[in-house]
């Protein structure tokens, strides 16, 4: 899997990976998040223009999973990861954060920071087990308190979400 920057012409791709990956989510109840409407192809270019869009692309250099992020202080959130559940269960994820992770070092960014769902089992529990801890209330910094209160706007809030960090 190579993971590259993503280009203009398959960000449509990637909602089509987004919408995808979100199906799983009817099987626990949550169809309204297997429902959302996948990032505008206007913001994940204002990602990708910023140089924070990255895929991992198949062996015909297609994309098969995403990640969009950006600098909030002094850390590289992680603002949506997503890999298409035709090649779910390959690493793909934990390589698109390695390369995350690579990148903030270089930035000199203290560490990867997210905000998730504490029981969806591909969430929270699978962070944790790549080495991610749940933030208590405390250790919540200005620019993720703004990202928690910008998700329970959107009602992501129905179901219990943790802000996550990993140095």
């Amino acid at each position: 899997m190579r993971i590259r920057h993503a280009t203009a012409d398959e960000l449509p791709a990637l909602q089509d990976i987004e919408l995808a990956a979100g199906a799983p989510f009817h099987d626990l109840g949550m169809g309204w998040i297997a429902e959302n409407d996948p990032p505008a192809v206007e913001v994940l270019d204002r990602y990708r223009r910023e140089g924070r869009a990255w895929v991992a692309a198949d062996e015909r250099n297609r994309p098969v999973a995403y990640l969009i992020c950006e600098p909030v202080d002094g850390a590289l959130h992680i603002e949506q990861i997503s890999v298409h559940p035709d090649v779910a269960r390959r690493a793909i994820g934990r390589t698109l954060l390695a390369y995350a992770a690579d990148r903030a070092r270089e930035e000199g960014l203290a560490g990867l920071t997210l905000t998730t769902f504490a029981e969806v089992p591909w969430n929270a529990p699978y962070y944790a087990r790549i080495g991610f801890r749940v933030l208590d209330d405390a250790e919540l910094t200005p620019g993720l308190r703004k990202i928690r209160a910008h998700e329970a706007e959107l009602g992501l809030d129905a179901w219990p979400r943790v802000c996550m960090r990993r140095d």
